[in-house]
């Protein structure tokens, strides 16, 4: 057992308040606990502890997966990291960050919700600026000066789409299959939006792929994974010819999209780099926030 704070503070000649401070500040980096009516002792022997990472994320996906991994990878020995997912729920996020049982160095954050997202900030906020990263997505309205690595969502979707203007000019409908209650950002709308506004493309939205009727002449645009194989599986039921009746492309690159049906296009961000970056800006304890690139890989389905 430690001395007591009385005891420390007679045998070292400071006051009460100073040991007090001192036990209150070990105990808080976890190197001593106490058990009420005994006293204090310590709690581990390696002062030389790894920082305490907490990570959140919005949903499992093999996106992620890849962001989880490079991050992991990079941070190496130097960090312990605890995983956290709240299913895009800003109300158990809130919970989730009400319960825990540890203090963390940094808390990284993929800030998507399916509601409540004008509330995001109020919720964010309870985590101190100092130790804040964003993940995925940057919201202005959280205060104070914290990393980030994020996507540009808007501009991503009209650079991607401007890159694919040649492919795409021989459909006559482009229609984006963003469902009601989707996570993603609603910039990804506004940037199709204007694409199709300055290149005169006939475009629609559309909230219910079960309810489409797909017709010769037009694009897809798939956000959602679970939506992409009813898409295709709709396609196929018309008898419709994949990159020349209709065009498919797809919302974030997986390994496995270049080979379905000979090559599914996407437009995605570097999940990789995310990851590296967001490792490589808590190491360095830097405050810069990060863009990360946007890609088209155009393959046989446009």
């Amino acid at each position: 057992m430690l001395p007591s704070i009385n005891e420390l503070s007679g045998y070292l000649d400071i006051s009460r308040d100073t040991v007090e401070k001192a036990y209150r500040y070990l105990k808080k980096q976890e190197i001593i606990a106490s058990n009420p009516g005994k006293g204090y002792y310590i709690n581990k022997i390696d002062v030389q502890s790894k920082v305490k990472i907490a990570l959140f994320l919005n949903k499992l996906s093999t996106h992620k997966k890849i962001v989880y991994d490079s991050f992991a990878r990079e941070l190496g020995d130097y960090a312990n990291l605890d995983l956290f997912v709240y299913n895009s729920d800003l109300s158990y996020l809130n919970t989730l960050l009400g319960s825990l049982t540890k203090t963390y160095d940094h808390y990284v954050l993929f800030p998507h919700f399916k509601e409540g997202r004008d509330k995001a900030p109020d919720i964010i906020r309870k985590i101190p600026a100092e130790k804040l990263m964003l993940l995925g997505r940057f919201i202005e309205d959280v205060p104070g000066e914290f990393p980030a690595v994020y996507e540009n969502y808007e501009q991503d979707i009209y650079s991607a789409l401007e890159e694919a203007n040649e492919s795409l000019s021989k459909y006559q409908m482009l229609k984006l299959v963003f469902p009601d209650h989707s996570d993603f950002p609603k910039a990804i709308i506004k940037g199709f939006y204007k694409f199709c506004q300055q290149y005169a493309f006939d475009h629609e939205l559309v909230a219910d792929l079960h309810r489409e009727k797909v017709v010769k002449e037009t694009c897809y645009i798939n956000i959602i994974e679970d939506d992409l194989v009813k898409l295709l599986n709709k396609i196929i039921q018309k008898k419709l010819v994949i990159g020349m009746d209709v065009g498919v492309i797809s919302y974030n690159e997986t390994p496995l999209k270049k080979f379905i049906l000979n090559g599914i296009t996407t437009i995605s961000t570097d999940f990789e780099m995310m990851g590296r970056l967001a490792a490589e800006l808590i190491r360095s304890k830097s405050k810069e926030r990060v863009e990360v690139p946007f890609y088209l890989k155009l393959r046989p389905s446009v």
